[in-house]
């Protein structure tokens, strides 16, 4: 992954959305994320939506009682990206 920002602009262009139980959240690095976890060549989606989740709580605040549906819509996104 790329180093910190150089100012708030270009932070924020690392923001991408992604719906997650009908909200819109909005996530940091979440194309890093998703280029380092199909470059991991997981085996499988269970693999694959762990690894996702793990990431995505490095950089952003992911409420426990909502893990199951990070998954789910973090998975769907990387499977609409094309993922394996």
């Amino acid at each position: 992954m790329e180093d910190k920002p150089c100012c708030a602009e270009a932070a924020a262009r690392l923001i991408k959305h992604l719906v997650i139980d009908g909200i819109p959240i909005g996530l940091a690095r979440l194309d890093e994320i998703m280029s380092e976890v199909r470059a991991s060549r997981l085996p499988g989606d269970a693999e694959i939506a762990e690894a996702l989740l793990k990431n995505v709580k490095i950089y952003n605040y992911v409420p426990s009682s909502a893990s199951s549906e990070y998954k789910r819509a973090l998975l769907e996104e990387y499977h609409r990206r094309g993922g394996q």
